[in-house]
């Protein structure tokens, strides 16, 4: 194929212009890689006056993504725009419509419309890629969909929202509060217009939606994914966790169960001495498990101009070069709808609790677990300045959600308990 793959951007933010970068700077390269030229025919995006520091003149302009990605000199549309619906749901389907293949970084879009969008391309012939939306730079899911196309997947973990982790480790490394933290992160644009979108797991739970989707050959079902976020972590949470030799994360799993699908998006504990426990500032790291392979740990940056539009070429290039790959790994119309299982595989948790400073008051708490058939692993009590309250933490042996909320509920009548317990879920890695 000698013909050039010319190709459509609805979207001229970091992500858009990094495209644009890469297509004006690598031209010989990426045609002596995929076998024919790749070219820009025209762009889209909401103001045509701003300075984004790229030369477009030689591109036509469209005002609407609709109407780019039905012009007739496009064959590729790239959306980069965002949304999980508006311009970005009607562009993509516009393009697929009209026969072209899409490639997106838009995560909320297929989280939310990814089976209807998959099966309307496969009905057309055509294809959308998406690596650009999981984990940035990371390929993920070509690891999926090519690498370990020949393992049963067991189970996907991982950490895929950077701002996230940069306020965690930062908070450990300042010693500063989350608040603190938040703060300093919004004040250097780490965080999404709605900050809750970070903080609060939906990026990283859209992220872990996508990726379930391939490794268990199921239909997308974001509102399956447990959701908690980091906001109530605090600095003495950090620092106890780490004094038992674990580090706190916001950790996407999902895997298999005889119960169902179990997909959750939480702060966890794992070892400090893990790839997931030695993990800083805004890196991602996604880790994969398969039969044959084993395990094995994707770590690189999860965001920015670079990264992402890095990923978004990739796919460009696979396109360029023939490669046509269902959406999630297989035809949309083959991938089932899982049961949802929440929490289902036991596990160890850290539990933090202020104690009443008085005799027997530890005892009403072991007996609590006891009945609720919940072990302990490990105990500390710390020092305190509080005559009437001492902070305590317990690590238990594996039990399941069910168990410990169980236990949980039942604390408030031994009336030793004060405050609110936290527990945080032990993941195995």
């Amino acid at each position: 194929m000698t013909e050039p793959l010319r190709l459509g951007i609805a979207g001229l933010g970091t992500v858009g212009v990094g495209i644009v970068r890469i297509v004006q700077s690598h031209a010989e390269l990426l045609a002596q890689r995929a076998g024919r030229p790749i070219v820009i025919s025209a762009v889209s995006a909401r103001s045509r006056d701003k300075d984004r520091g790229v030369d477009l003149t030689g591109y036509a302009w469209e005002d609407d993504p609709v109407t780019l990605a039905m012009r007739d000199d496009v064959d590729l549309f790239i959306e980069v725009m965002g949304g999980s619906d508006g311009p970005a749901k009607d562009a993509t389907e516009a393009a697929i419509a009209a026969g072209k293949d899409v490639v997106t970084a838009n995560k909320a879009l297929l989280a939310i419309h990814g089976q209807a969008l998959a099966e309307q391309a496969e009905d057309a012939g055509r294809v959308i890629r998406f690596e650009a939306a999981v984990a940035g730079g990371i390929p993920v899911v070509k690891a999926l969909t090519e690498g370990l196309a020949g393992n049963e997947i067991t189970r996907v973990m991982g950490v895929m929202n950077g701002s996230c982790n940069y306020i965690l480790t930062r908070m450990e490394d300042a010693g500063l509060s989350y608040e603190a933290v938040f703060d300093e992160a919004n004040a250097l644009g780490y965080l999404e217009a709605d900050p809750q979108l970070d903080v609060g797991g939906i990026d990283a739970g859209h992220k872990l939606a996508l990726l379930s989707s391939i490794a268990f050959g199921t239909q997308v079902d974001f509102g399956a994914v447990e959701l908690e976020g980091i906001g109530s972590v605090t600095i003495e949470d950090i620092h106890q966790a780490a004094d038992m030799g674990f580090k706190i994360k916001l950790l996407g799993v999902a895997q298999m169960t005889g119960r169902g699908l179990e997909q959750r998006m939480s702060p966890c504990l794992v070892p400090d001495t893990s790839p997931l426990g030695q993990l800083q500032g805004g890196t991602n790291m996604v880790v994969l498990e398969g039969d044959a392979i084993g395990q094995i740990v994707l770590r690189g940056p999860g965001a920015g101009e670079g990264p992402t539009a890095s990923a978004v070429m990739g796919d460009v290039m696979d396109i360029a070069r023939g490669m046509r790959i269902s959406t999630f790994g297989q035809p949309a119309r083959t991938l089932r709808k899982a049961r949802a299982a929440r929490a289902a595989v036991p596990a160890p948790y850290y539990l933090r609790m202020q104690l009443l400073d008085k005799p027997g008051a530890l005892a009403k708490v072991a007996y609590v677990l006891g009945e609720a058939g919940i072990s302990i692993d490990r105990m500390r009590q710390y020092d305190h300045d509080d005559p009437n309250a001492a902070p305590v933490l317990i690590v238990t042996h594996k039990t399941t959600r069910s168990a410990l909320e169980e236990a949980l509920a039942e604390f408030e009548s031994t009336s030793v308990v004060t405050g609110v317990p936290v527990a945080i879920r032990i993941e195995a890695v």
